[in-house]
């Protein structure tokens, strides 16, 4: 791992931690709040690619771990790993890692605009939405023992600001793509 590849991941931590601190919404229907992070998650797959995104997903974990307020609504601590939305968080690790690895495969330095910019929306949508919630849905319906019908069902009110999260993932990656490519090219 070079130099480079530290800082960017540093970067992109501090990215992810800088989109904690717009404040939570809560529905009320469910303990799962809508935050920005996850916005940071596919961000870090769609432009570092899945190993350093993936990278800079965990250094966030460990930072909050660590005790450092740096999750949506100020948390941090061991504590974070006790809660309901416990599934999302480790699942944060999958979908970095999903997207990344999509985004390598499906966008190319020499493709279109357009055809980048989709590759980069289904990797979101397939790393930062449904990975995600299969790992925040299962674990939430464990914890609180609502069942995994009524936690799916709750957490649909969140899909339709997820799809404008990954629009705006999409976005920026093939923006840095077509300024300064960082995803690293799969032959």
């Amino acid at each position: 791992m070079t130099t480079r590849d530290l800082v960017l991941i540093s970067l992109f931590s501090a990215i992810i931690i800088a989109l904690g601190l717009l404040p939570p919404i809560t529905l009320g229907i469910i303990p799962v709040p809508i935050t920005a992070q996850s916005l940071g998650v596919m961000l870090a797959g769609v432009v570092l690619g899945a190993k350093r995104g993936t990278l800079a997903v965990l250094l966030t974990i460990l930072i909050a771990a660590m005790g450092l307020p740096v999750l949506s609504g100020g948390r941090g601590g061991l504590s974070i790993f006790t809660t309901p939305t416990t599934g999302y968080l480790i699942g944060w690790i999958a979908a970095a890692f999903v997207t990344g690895t999509l985004s390598e495969r499906f966008v190319k330095a020499g493709q279109p605009a357009l055809t980048q910019g989709i590759g980069f929306f289904l990797a979101s949508v397939a790393g930062g939405v449904v990975v995600l919630y299969a790992f925040g849905i299962t674990y939430l319906a464990f914890a609180t023992g609502i069942g995994f019908s009524k936690a799916f069902i709750g957490s649909m009110a969140f899909i339709p600001g997820d799809l404008i999260k990954a629009v705006l993932a999409a976005l920026a990656g093939r923006a840095v793509m077509a300024g300064y490519p960082l995803l690293p090219q799969r032959t």
